[in-house]
């Protein structure tokens, strides 16, 4: 499975992105997760979604934000950002894993395949 993502951009604080990740192959039986990455920081865990779509799982620092979503049909799956903050620039990286246990969903060791990352700017 190849992916893909894409959506980034410069936003100002306190707006709204929608990151797409686009599966090359069939997404449907992989769970699938966001991380992303600040400059001088280590990747770091967003948030992660089971391969039927039914559980959801994101990081505290996103709650009540970022919400992750799928659809199957298209092999794509989404992170819609709202309420953006300066702390959320960073590179954003999609992944599919083929794990069924959603307790090492948080873990990039988990995921199988990477998309190449899109950049997300949010100016004060």
């Amino acid at each position: 499975v190849q992916l893909q993502a894409f959506g980034g951009g410069l936003v100002q604080a306190g707006g709204s992105l929608r990151l797409s990740c686009a599966a090359s192959g069939t997404i449907s039986i992989y769970a699938m997760g966001w991380f992303r990455q600040a400059p001088g920081k280590e990747r770091e865990f967003v948030a992660a979604i089971k391969w039927s779509g039914s559980s959801t799982y994101s990081a505290d620092s996103v709650k009540g934000r970022f919400t992750i979503s799928r659809d199957n049909a298209k092999n794509t799956v989404y992170l819609q950002m709202n309420t953006m903050e300066p702390e959320d620039t960073a590179v954003y990286y999609c992944a599919a894993s083929a794990s069924r246990d959603s307790y090492y969903y948080k873990f990039g060791e988990t995921y199988d395949y990477w998309g190449q990352g899109t950049l997300v700017t949010v100016s004060s």
